[in-house]
């Protein structure tokens, strides 16, 4: 399944971009990036400290709750982003549940996601903040970026394309496999 893109320069928050293109009824799976966000969100209100040079991007689309719920998905996002980025990196990636991927108990990864029902449809909308180039400080934890733990500068076009393929495979399987069957797969 094809994902379509969408780029932005700057803007508030990928994930209210996503929002707000499902209720202007783009219904196709979607992936929206920017090279800024100014009010990039987190977890239970936190906010997510976005630095031009890392990858921020929200994807949604269509997901039949009955299937897979909110708290699986959660579950197949971090092994699929964790699959991605296994493949640059060497070291051992740890998962934080439910939504933080750690090196050295460093966080380089975080993910949020939310879920809208709109035309009676639910769409999924899962917001990735990357931290490729840059190190963010951050007062409530210890944070860390991609260049820093390969010590070379990280290209986030590469690193996008390998999330936009990952996703598309996912997308083409799952509503054919189980959630045990998918968590297997990428785990």
């Amino acid at each position: 399944m094809k994902i379509k893109i969408k780029k932005y320069k700057i803007i508030k928050s990928t994930n209210d971009i996503a929002l707000k293109l499902i209720k202007q009824n783009v219904s196709a799976p979607t992936l929206v990036t920017t090279e800024k966000q100014t009010h990039g969100r987190g977890r239970v209100g936190k906010k997510w400290v976005s630095k031009k040079g890392n990858l921020f991007i929200s994807l949604f689309f269509k997901f039949d709750q009955r299937k897979i719920n909110f708290k699986q998905f959660a579950t197949l996002n971090a092994f699929l982003m964790k699959k991605v980025i296994s493949k640059i990196i060497p070291k051992k990636i740890k998962i934080k549940w439910p939504n933080d991927l750690l090196i050295n108990k460093k966080k380089f990864c975080g993910i949020l996601q939310e879920v809208i029902k709109f035309d009676n449809y639910y769409y999924l909308i899962v917001g990735i903040g990357l931290n490729t180039n840059i190190e963010p400080q951050n007062k409530s934890f210890k944070s860390t970026s991609l260049k820093n733990i390969l010590n070379k500068d990280i290209n986030n076009l590469k690193i996008l394309k390998n999330i936009i393929f990952e996703y598309e495979k996912f997308l083409r399987i799952k509503d054919r496999l189980s959630f045990s069957d998918l968590k297997k797969k990428y785990r």
